[in-house]
């Protein structure tokens, strides 16, 4: 099971947004929480915290380029254990997920992914483990499970992806004029240059559906 480029494209348009900016945060923040008093000590500790995960996080990247699934769970471990309340866990857990996939532990990656939609603070990340979510309970075989998943609220910017992965669903359990309603607004809600929309067009073509 491989993950949808589209999404990839999100999350690394996002890792790379904070690769970017996020040390510039932590200072700007650090500078700040110097000037107030009464709070400083507390916030200066966050910003050391969040500090110290950028780097743990910069070497799990370094490790899930080479595919080294070992050294990704075991670095994402430490930052969800050690540095819970910092963005930077949920893309921890993210990563983590994706090596479990990739090595075959299914059910390792979906009490991650849970975990992310549970504990992340942006709704993009929490949108991307929840698709994730429900391909691995595909893959599962937990039908109802997945569509479950599928029906929680979103970011309109996802709703191509939610309904391309639900008309797979509907048509495992043999619902094709569901899967086929379900496939007509994915591509409805995807770009006409996106690769995923030749794909949905073909999986409508094959229930019957002409361009």
């Amino acid at each position: 099971m491989a993950y949808d480029h589209e999404e990839q494209e999100q999350l690394d348009a996002l890792r790379a947004w904070w690769k970017q900016y996020g040390r510039l945060v932590i200072v700007a923040v650090l500078g700040g929480a110097l000037a107030i008093g009464g709070v400083q000590g507390w916030r200066y500790y966050q910003n050391r915290e969040a500090a110290a995960a950028s780097n743990l996080f910069e070497q799990l990247q370094r490790a899930e380029e080479a595919r080294e699934h070992k050294k990704v769970k075991d670095i994402a471990g430490q930052i969800e254990s050690n540095h819970a309340r910092t963005h930077y866990a949920a893309l921890a857990g993210l990563a983590a997920a994706k090596s479990d996939v990739e090595t075959g532990d299914l059910a390792s990656a979906r009490k991650r992914l849970e975990r992310v939609v549970s504990e992340a603070k942006e709704d993009e990340v929490r949108d991307i483990a929840r698709l994730r979510l429900a391909r691995v309970q595909f893959d599962e075989k937990d039908l109802d499970g997945a569509l479950k998943t599928l029906d929680a609220a979103r970011s309109p910017a996802f709703d191509g992806l939610f309904a391309d992965l639900r008309g797979d669903v509907l048509y495992a359990q043999g619902k094709r004029s569901d899967a086929r309603t379900a496939y007509q607004l994915a591509r409805d809600k995807s770009e006409a240059t996106s690769p995923l929309r030749q794909i949905i067009q073909m999986k409508l073509d094959a229930l019957g559906e002409g361009k």
